[in-house]
């Protein structure tokens, strides 16, 4: 290691030449130095030093020997005989001292034809010529022609300052001699164990010092106090804080600074810096590792069905898979996501059925994520729309490959040719015209092209070799979760790599659990689900959100750990306290300058759709007021929901879910405004209108009663009849039903016939039983509730 910058002119004056000679030695090898106080690189210096001793050599070891026995006092030849042991080469400290570079072998000394042996130099008398016992030639380089101006090794002089001055004490000693035995004498003070001992402790202590002047290495994290990095850097921190002062930096003690700022203080405190890697507690428990190609399996593609709203995607989907689902779905539009596996010839292809509305943007844009194909469902007679422009971007986005299925063929108005034309717009030219995207015409009503379309998904999974090891800890993605009353929190998950196990500790989000029960989209239990195959989970103690991926873990207080501070990064600041509105008034404060913010709380049966209602709500905002969702949840509407909107002047919007009994009375205690919507255009208009002042006279439901069933009948001829006692209010003929399990809307529609006894009766009075049956509904069970309402006529 360096410790003195040397310049050309002093690296001259040490080998004793002409700065000019130096000069030019560098530059035969690299840059030629510009002028003789540039200081030279150890690159430089190197150069100059092999060169310098490759020019240098002498021919036998005699000269030096020479040299040195004629350093005291010249003797005759006879007299400097060298002795035998002085073929063991010796320290540099006891070397006597150096000679200049351009000294030349003394003119009395023998100069031998050819360089002898060092057998040779050890003969008993020099001067008598020899011939040479072997034939093989030595060359001996002399390093100590070399003369180093020592003054310039600052840093170490107080290291050898003791054996320096033991040397000079010696050499005064032995002055006082004269000729052969005096030069024994120095020589023989030299030899031996404390010589040897003398030069291990200045080495020892050589390294000590260089250790304590080398660099110390600083571990700096990302944020750092200025006391632990005075700490980490073995310094003070009035040094640390002087140093930040001086660069402009005011900073206590208990002040955290950044990692550049760090960085820049203890590189100028003369530290070494290495950035501090913090190991997360996800990065410990969750398994990352890559999978090896001996390690993958081919699994089955997972396919998702996008499009517009109404262009059959769930028809399509249901006639793939011969059941009926859009049956089920408000107003025929697809408001939850399902995921379903099909065999086909012994194949299995994974579904996922997404929203086509413009409100579920996110819905869409997951299941493209998770997805390897997507099926584009065009309607023949209505082209492309909106949505289906998103949908197309949502998988190029994804990088999916897209198969277009035109929907729709059995219609006298399809016309293909035009969806075909439409879609070269979006890059989406057709195989026929020259172009790689495959276009299946199908029909979801005749069954028309679904063959077809199944074996253009199977070629193209083909094509891209999908492939998971199921031999690892699951991994995946939530689809769906809600929270149901009796099994709790209940997640849909696809899976897509490793397999899951019934009894595996999972963490999705901010959810964490054990997997108890296991069904497949059939409803069947199973224990292990692999890699593309979907399931439905209980045993998470919170209910996850859809698009967060799930990952199988083996430490289960670590995920807690987890769990807690992904919770604690998302916690949400206080609700603010400000009166209470409702829709009616909201306009009217708004034009007083009352109003700049308008809290919601938003619950639904199930998250993917309070995700979707609370996007679109506080899309609505605008100049002169904000749309603020203090708290979207799933589950029916409780007492604590409405604590929360009275506290903070909220109103409550209802998505498929009902208030509980106690609930709707402190929220008519409190005064809560709650308003409930079955189909996501009703809210978003409704609110909209309202915040624009256009709140038009209309119908608005008054409840009248509630029925609770206690036992079911089958009549083949009726269908499904409820024997039901009458809670409170009253429930009459002509009034509408909706159906509640679990607080949640399961149907809605009209009493189909009302019997006290066997007799029919026009109104049942509370506690009194009746008999009822629900117009084309039948799947009514024990413990559901009949909530009986009329249509009233309200003025604004």
């Amino acid at each position: 290691m360096s410790f003195v910058k040397y310049r050309v002119k002093e690296v001259a004056a040490d080998f004793g030449v002409a700065p000019k000679e130096i000069s030019e030695i560098v530059g035969k090898y690299g840059e030629k130095p510009k002028s003789y106080t540039q200081v030279m690189t150890d690159a430089e210096l190197n150069v100059v030093f092999d060169y310098m001793t490759q020019k240098n050599q002498i021919s036998s070891m005699e000269q030096i020997f020479a040299v040195k026995a004629t350093a005291p006092k010249p003797e005759p030849k006879a007299e400097t005989k060298p002795e035998p042991k002085k073929e063991t080469p010796k320290p540099a400290a006891q070397q006597p001292k150096a000679q200049p570079n351009n000294a030349r072998p003394q003119n009395n000394q023998p100069k031998p034809q050819n360089a002898p042996t060092v057998q040779q130099q050890a003969a008993p008398k020099a001067d008598k010529p020899s011939q040479p016992e072997r034939k093989r030639e030595r060359r001996v380089v002399d390093t100590s022609a070399v003369q180093v101006n020592s003054n310039r090794f600052a840093d170490v002089d107080n290291l050898v300052s003791e054996r320096v001055q033991n040397y000079q004490g010696g050499k005064q000693r032995i002055g006082g001699g004269k000729g052969k035995q005096a030069n024994k004498q120095q020589k023989g003070n030299f030899k031996g164990s404390k010589s040897r001992n003398e030069e291990q402790e200045k080495m020892r202590r050589l390294q000590m010092e260089v250790a304590r002047k080398a660099p110390v290495t600083v571990k700096i994290p990302d944020e750092i106090t200025v006391g632990e990095l005075a700490s980490r850097m073995k310094k003070t921190a009035g040094e640390v804080i002087k140093c930040l002062m001086k660069n402009g930096v005011m900073a206590g003690i208990n002040q955290s600074i950044d990692f550049d700022t760090a960085e820049f203080v203890a590189t100028e405190m003369g530290c070494k810096v290495e950035k501090e890697v913090t190991v997360t507690i996800e990065e410990k428990i969750i398994d990352d590792h890559v999978d090896t190609a001996e390690e993958l399996e081919t699994r089955a593609p997972v396919v998702v069905v996008m499009g517009h709203v109404d262009h059959g995607k769930t028809s399509t989907l249901d006639a793939i898979r011969q059941t009926s689902v859009t049956a089920g779905e408000a107003g025929g539009i697809t408001q939850h996501i399902g995921a379903y596996t099909v065999d086909v010839n012994g194949q299995m292809i994974t579904f996922l059925d997404t929203p086509g509305h413009a409100a579920f943007t996110s819905m869409r844009a997951r299941g493209a994520k998770s997805t390897d194909i997507a099926i584009l469902v065009v309607a023949a007679d209505d082209g492309i729309m909106p949505q289906t422009v998103e949908s197309i971007n949502h998988a190029k986005a994804a990088n999916v490959p897209i198969i277009v299925a035109i929907n729709k063929m059995d219609k006298p108005t399809a016309n293909p040719d035009k969806i075909k034309e439409q879609l070269t717009k979006y890059d989406l030219v057709p195989e026929e015209w020259g172009g790689d995207t495959i276009i299946v015409p199908i029909s979801a009503k005749t069954g028309m092209g679904l063959e077809e379309l199944l074996e253009m998904v199977l070629l193209t999974a083909e094509v891209q070799e999908l492939k998971a090891n199921p031999n690892r800890r699951a991994k995946g993605v939530v689809i769906e979760a809600r929270l149901d009353k009796t099994r709790g929190p209940v997640a849909t998950l696809l899976v897509q790599n490793g397999t899951l196990k019934q009894g595996d500790i999972v963490i999705a989000g901010t959810a964490v659990g054990r997997v108890r029960v296991m069904t497949n989209d059939k409803g069947r239990t199973v224990k292990t689900a692999g890699p593309s195959v979907p399931v439905e989970i209980t045993g998470l103690a919170d209910v996850p959100t859809p698009g967060d991926e799930f990952n199988a873990v083996t430490d289960e207080r670590m995920a807690r750990e987890l769990v807690e501070q992904r919770r604690q990064a998302q916690k949400d600041a206080a609700a603010k306290l400000m009166q209470k509105v409702t829709l009616d008034n909201l306009f009217a404060k708004m034009q007083e300058g009352e109003m700049k913010e308008l809290p919601l709380i938003v619950k639904a049966d199930v998250q993917g759709s309070a995700e979707a209602v609370k996007a679109s709500l506080e899309k609505l905002s605008n100049e002169e007021v904000r749309v603020r969702v203090i708290h979207a949840g799933v589950g029916a509407i409780n007492e604590s929901d409405i604590l929360l909107a009275s506290t903070s002047g909220a109103i409550i919007v209802g998505f498929n879910v009902r208030p509980d009994a106690a609930a709707q009375a402190s929220g008519h205690r409190a005064n809560v405004d709650m308003r409930f919507y079955r189909v996501i255009y009703d809210a978003v208009d409704e609110i909209e209108a309202a915040m624009k002042g256009m709140l038009a006279p209309k119908y608005e439901e008054v409840v009248i009663g509630h029925a609770e069933v206690r036992m079911t009948y089958k009549v083949s001829a009726i269908g499904t009849v409820a024997g039901c006692m009458v809670k409170d209010g009253k429930v009459t003929r002509d009034a509408q039903v909706r159906v509640l399990r679990d607080n949640i809307v399961v149907h809605e529609g009209e009493i189909g016939s009302l019997q006290r006894f066997k007799d029919a009766a026009k109104e049942v009075t509370a506690g009194f039983e009746c008999g009822m049956t629900v117009a084309k509904y039948n799947d009514i069970r024990e413990g559901d509730i009949f909530e009986c309402f009329t249509m009233q006529e309200v003025k604004r």
